[in-house]
């Protein structure tokens, strides 16, 4: 090898060497830029409920704080959760909606249709019977898990959302100050689910129409309402069956946040139903067809309804559950054939519009943080 040779050899060497230390833009921070700056001194953060609601089911691994529950905020309206940056936990959860996207089967960043309904997000700390119309997450922090990397929602992966957070400049500061960590690369997918639930537990309704009137007593019904009021808790009246809401739908939640067949569909038999539901989890026959009893809060809202969105309006509802059911094996026992008028869909549908919140839907805390 000539001289020449040897020194283009030892430049490309050189060359290569120099290429093969570029830094990875994927890499997380190094041990010198590893460090978070900051105080860390958590406050309580305590949600005001009235009387007439339950005591809420506590929490002790995850305690809410101001700073948990600020920062929670934040990642709910906050796109960078998705894999392009466009969709955040707020698209398929709109306040103005109660907390729902208006659409039949939410749409991810793909533009695919998900098979389901985007449930509301209203008194989710009451719950202790699962998340997901079919319960598959026990508890918020997991359910929190599962939408980042479902190619029909975000369609990112843990590992790339949390290099975005430690990255980001405000981000690491604010982890710092809810959960006390002190490096980075602390900054994990665990304290990202704790905070988006602790914001989630915030999101309390109890201050309707119907809460002023029943409990507060400081307003009266239409006669219109007082007639939806009694057909909704009524069950059997002059001999004739009623509607009998209140079985899955009753006081003060609107929900016994357990699973039904509520006689949507006329199967041949068990296996047969198009989307198994809660049996899917369990793997359970007894269990197909079954879907979480939804909030009845803020309901005028949260339309179309059922799991798959199938029904446009109340109105539809009300006409579904009168004919009754199919007398599948599962159905549940109340959901029997009532005769209504047009009178009574009319009052019931008046009722149901004493549930709406507008303090709920209008309140600046569970608002949008990057639009002021």
């Amino acid at each position: 090898m000539t001289s020449i040779d040897m020194r283009y050899s030892i430049l490309l060497v050189l060359l290569l060497t120099l290429l093969g230390c570029k830094p990875d833009k994927n890499e997380d921070p190094k041990p010198d830029t590893d460090l978070i700056s900051g105080n860390y001194a958590p406050e309580a953060y305590t949600i005001s409920i009235p009387k007439w609601m339950p005591p809420l089911p506590a929490t002790p691994a995850n305690e809410l704080t101001k700073g948990g529950v600020a920062l929670g905020r934040m990642l709910f309206y906050d796109p960078i959760l998705s894999r392009d940056s466009t969709q955040a936990c707020a698209t398929c959860h709109q306040q103005t909606l109660g907390f729902t996207d208006g659409l039949a089967n939410s749409k991810g960043i793909r533009g695919l249709n998900g098979t389901r309904n985007a449930m509301a997000i209203v008194n989710l700390a009451y719950n202790t019977r699962g998340f997901f119309w079919d319960g598959r997450s026990v508890d918020l922090e997991k359910q929190a898990l599962l939408p980042i990397e479902d190619h029909l929602e975000m369609d990112d992966t843990w590992e790339n959302v949390e290099r975005k957070l430690r990255r980001h400049k405000d981000y690491p500061t604010r982890f710092r100050e809810a959960f006390g960590i002190s490096r980075k690369t602390e900054l994990t997918r665990d304290l990202v689910v704790k905070a988006i639930s602790q914001f989630e537990r915030t999101l309390i309704s109890a201050q309707s129409r119907y809460d002023r009137i029943v409990w507060a007593k400081d307003d009266f019904p239409s006669d219109e309402e007082q007639r939806g009021l009694e057909l909704f808790f009524i069950e059997y009246a002059n001999g004739q069956a009623h509607p009998g809401c209140s079985h899955c739908h009753f006081n003060p939640l609107f929900t016994d946040n357990n699973f039904h067949n509520n006689g949507l569909d006329n199967v041949p038999n068990l296996g047969a139903f198009k989307d198994l539901g809660r049996g899917k989890i369990t793997s359970l026959l007894s269990d197909n067809g079954k879907f979480r009893t939804p909030t009845l809060r803020n309901i005028a809202l949260s339309a179309p309804y059922m799991h798959d969105g199938r029904f446009k309006n109340l109105e539809e509802v009300l006409e579904n559950y009168s004919k009754g059911g199919h007398d599948v094996a599962n159905e549940d026992p109340n959901i029997v054939p009532f005769a209504l008028t047009a009178q009574d869909k009319s009052d019931l549908i008046a009722f149901l519009k004493m549930l709406t919140d507008t303090s709920f839907v209008n309140n600046p805390a569970f608002s949008n943080p990057f639009k002021r």
